[in-house]
């Protein structure tokens, strides 16, 4: 049986030793060796490693040492262990830690003439699993014979009924030996599988995202050539950058047409209906994506303002003023706006940094705004400012009360002066997503219009 380190095997090894971890090989026999001196030059000093014997029944076991192999000699560390993973092909684990220390049990050999090696008492001279000195060679080109103590007696392991023949099927015959380093994963490590399957992420990909965009159209039925998309969030969210980033892609290089950068206040003061338009052909694209001014504590864009923003009643270019309220007798207000002037779905754009952080009153702000989208039968989704992290993404889930696969991860155009394959991809990825929410909304006027043509 060659090395197969499996998802099983990873998670069992987990739960032993406690809590996520990475494993990232360091030694494979077959392929640097069986020589005791090659271990130690790839395996020395490299902090917590694990060691899988593979043998020809389907037998995998080893060994934990918690400290790097450094050629001490023997050792004594109460958390190392050693264990069976698999038994004929059946996944069947145990783990046996060490006896008490008296004395004379040491639960690692690390002895540079060897190869790794578990379980030494130094009073009977005897060894648990001292697998391989000197350098050997397959035989019959299909396995290892071990040249070590071999016998796991229990000499410093509490055996607790398992022996040689239990874990290791009774033989010295081994098909492969790995050596892989354990290390802690953090809240940024990539999962072994990702969270939210997509296509494998290359250039063929993102022109055929970018396809999608460029020939979408909202339902024929509505008769009507663009859905609106409204992107509401705090200031500093990243509203304009986000129609930035999509004019990017388009346009071919990174654009800065909205406003957009860091400021106390707000930077958009204007409401617009932004086109986003192919780079070749000044063709405007089959959906506008709509800024308006962020939310603030005590200022920024208020509920009444929202209403009449998501029903069509305010024009393009409509520029905000704290002091004179929205209404009926502002210049271009659309008193009886059709279906094709309303917003068709709405974007919550939230920093991914401030999440944790966010005012209390603009978190309440965003929630009643929802509650007035939810009355009108919206489908509500938000733009997420960050790299796809799952956690974040659930926390933005349980905070907004939204459905996890609602919150879209993007990165913006920043500090970058080139466009990146990567950042078009998230962004075009989460574009997508909310034109299938715009036309969600479509369908439900669908019984409506076919009444009207009847």
């Amino acid at each position: 049986m060659a090395g197969t380190f499996q998802k099983s095997d990873r998670q069992q090894l987990e739960k032993w030793i406690g809590g996520k971890k990475k494993f990232n090989l360091l030694y494979k026999a077959t392929r640097d060796g069986c020589n005791s001196g090659t271990f130690h030059s790839r395996c020395n000093n490299k902090g917590p490693t694990v060691t899988l014997f593979y043998n020809s029944y389907g037998t995998v076991f080893g060994g934990y040492n918690p400290k790097s192999w450094s050629n001490a000699g023997n050792v004594m560390e109460p958390k190392a262990f050693i264990f069976r993973l698999r038994y004929n092909d059946q996944i069947k684990p145990v783990q046996r830690m060490p006896k008490p220390w008296t004395g004379h049990e040491y639960s690692i050999c690390d002895n540079a003439a060897y190869g790794p090696s578990f379980g030494f008492n130094s009073c009977s001279n005897n060894y648990d699993l001292r697998s391989f000195g000197g350098n050997l060679n397959l035989t019959n080109g299909s396995y290892y014979k071990m040249n070590g103590n071999w016998n796991l007696s229990g000499h410093a392991y509490n055996m607790q009924g398992e022996n040689f023949k239990s874990l290791a099927n009774g033989t010295n015959q081994v098909t492969e030996i790995e050596v892989y380093d354990v290390q802690e994963i953090t809240p940024n490590d990539p999962l072994d599988k990702p969270w939210r399957r997509t296509k494998v992420w290359k250039n063929e990909f993102m022109l055929e995202l970018k396809e999608y965009v460029e020939m979408y159209k909202p339902l024929s039925e509505v008769k009507f050539s663009q859905a609106k998309i409204l992107l509401i969030g705090q200031v500093g969210a990243g509203k304009s950058s986000f129609f930035n980033t999509i004019n990017s892609i388009f346009r071919g290089y990174v654009t800065s047409q909205a406003c957009s950068g860091n400021s106390e206040h707000s930077l958009t003061t204007h409401y617009r209906m932004y086109n986003v338009r192919n780079g070749g052909t000044g063709r405007a694209m089959s959906f506008r994506l709509c800024d308006t001014r962020g939310l603030e504590e005590d200022q920024g864009l208020g509920s009444h303002e929202v209403c009449y923003l998501l029903d069509g009643n305010i024009p393009d270019k409509y520029m905000f003023n704290p002091s004179v309220p929205v209404s009926s007798e502002v210049a271009g207000f659309v008193s009886c706006p059709k279906l094709k002037d309303r917003i068709h779905v709405v974007a919550f754009v939230v920093d991914a940094s401030t999440v944790d952080v966010m005012p209390e009153k603009v978190l309440e702000r965003m929630k009643s705004l929802q509650v007035r989208m939810n009355q009108r039968g919206w489908f509500v989704t938000k733009v997420f400012h960050m790299p796809a992290v799952q956690e974040c993404v659930n926390k933005v889930s349980q905070v907004m009360g939204l459905p996890r696969a609602h919150v879209l991860p993007v990165k913006n155009y920043e500090s970058e002066m080139e466009l990146d394959e990567n950042i078009n991809i998230l962004a075009l990825l989460s574009l997508q997503q909310i034109l299938h929410f715009a036309d969600d909304y479509l369908y439900n006027f669908l019984d409506e219009i076919e009444e009207e043509d009847s």
